[in-house]
């Protein structure tokens, strides 16, 4: 009796184990090709796009924290839009490194920068609401210290919030700029199949999980009226998107707003990396699970319910290897014999199939924006092997910590893993470098 109700167990958790990434993958692709159909199909290049019906002045903050080898490529990208009224803020948020020194060597030779230095480090949210306070725009656009802006950024992202008054936030198409390592080659690949297609997706279905800290643009006012980033958690980009849209706010994603970043190529900072997106994650979950008891809310429900079984999901995979390392060295016959944990016989050839197709399909969105995307292909052959077990750790580490996380503890800076330094300086994308050598 006990052997079978075992055996049925297991087969019901690998059922879900295998059927929800599944699943989702089918939704996130439907998702992703309806926003195309109604939001990028017949629309002109992203370098080429349609005058706008005014150009109200824009408001670029750039918080950096020991930011010292890319804040000046940074700033000369973004000095270099091609928007006709728009300022750009530099804040040095205590930086350790020569970031100040940097940053007030540039100031002089450029009419639009501004700089500010906090004295002592405040963390991101601090440092972003230190820069929207001084700034004179009400559009901001937020990126990160070592961001390249495409010069017509500034343009698609302003589009939405003069079409729409209740826009309050519109995040961007970060592009992968390190991608001579393995690591850097499967992120290319990740933030294309599995980053754009979800926001696409979600877009699609009614409301976006989160903002990329990288780059989005905000309308003050609305961050002003729902209290600004929060300073205690890991990710306030999650955070300030549910605010957002618990507020009543439209937040929207744009493909043709392109930036280009670096991404960790170490593994131990690509743990990091995960494990702090992870703890964000769980922290809103905890901040928002309310959201159920809320009818008039309903329309993040589907997000939450995501997340929600992201989570169990993480967990019940974690459940089911214990179990089987359990059976391969307990007595014979103490436990049911059952077969591997991940793959439930013949299917993998699904499960493979539909990775492929979601890969390609990914692939060829982007490729309107990102050139030669198809040479990555190949080595997403490591996505599942490397980084599915990465975020899967992460998950399941990061929400007890989550939970035992002090409310109101200020998240500061760490310096995160920038890539290989020789590999970041030679494969910066065409655009940005034809801009800067241009002016």
């Amino acid at each position: 009796m006990f052997k079978a109700l075992f055996h049925t167990l297991w087969l019901a958790l690998q059922g879900f184990v295998y059927h929800y990434p599944l699943f989702m993958s089918y939704l996130w692709m439907l998702g992703a090709a309806l926003f195309y159909w109604r939001h990028e199909r017949g629309d002109p290049p992203f370098d080429r796009p349609r005058p706008l019906a005014g150009t109200p002045p824009v408001s670029v903050l750039i918080p950096c924290f020991n930011e010292g080898p890319h804040a000046e490529e940074t700033l000369r990208a973004a000095l270099a839009l091609d928007y006709p009224d728009f300022e750009v803020i530099a804040i040095n948020d205590g930086s350790r490194d020569d970031t100040a020194e940097v940053l007030d060597r540039l100031a002089p030779l450029h009419p639009r920068l501004r700089v500010v230095h906090l004295a002592a480090n405040q963390g991101k949210a601090m440092a972003l609401q230190a820069g929207s306070l001084l700034a004179n725009a009400e559009i901001l656009i937020c990126i990160d210290g070592d961001a390249l802006l495409d010069p017509h950024c500034a343009h698609w992202m302003v589009r939405h919030f003069i079409e729409d008054p209740d826009v309050a936030a519109v995040t961007g198409n970060p592009r992968i700029r390190n991608r001579s390592t393995l690591l850097g080659r499967v992120q290319v690949g990740e933030f294309s199949s599995i980053v754009g297609m979800i926001k696409r997706a979600q877009r699609s279905f009614g409301s976006l999980f989160t903002v990329s800290g990288v780059i989005t643009a905000f309308r003050k006012s609305a961050v002003h009226q729902v209290g600004y980033w929060s300073a205690d958690v890991l990710t306030e980009d999650i955070d300030i998107t549910w605010k957002l849209q618990r507020s009543g706010w439209d937040v929207r994603f744009e493909p043709r707003a392109l930036v280009w970043i670096l991404m960790p190529e170490t593994l131990k900072g690509l743990w990091k990396q995960r494990l702090r997106w992870a703890t964000g994650g769980a922290q809103v979950l905890r901040r928002n699970i309310d959201v159920f008891l809320r009818p008039s809310q309903n329309h993040l429900w589907p997000l939450m319910i995501e997340l929600c079984l992201s989570l169990l999901w993480s967990y019940t995979l974690l459940a089911m290897v214990v179990l089987w390392l359990l059976g391969l060295v307990l007595p014979h016959g103490l436990l049911p014999a059952i077969g591997s944990p991940l793959i439930p016989e013949w299917s993998s050839v699904l499960l493979g199939a539909t990775c492929l197709l979601q890969f390609g399909f990914s692939k060829w969105l982007d490729s309107h924006y990102d050139h030669g995307l198809g040479r990555n292909y190949y080595w997403m052959v490591w996505y599942p092997a490397v980084f599915w077990l990465i975020n899967i750790a992460a998950t399941v580490v990061a929400f007890p910590k989550a939970l035992a996380r002090r409310s109101g503890k200020r998240a500061r800076w760490v310096s995160p893993d920038r890539g290989v330094h020789v590999a970041a300086a030679t494969t910066v994308p065409p655009r940005p470098v034809e801009t800067e050598a241009a002016s």
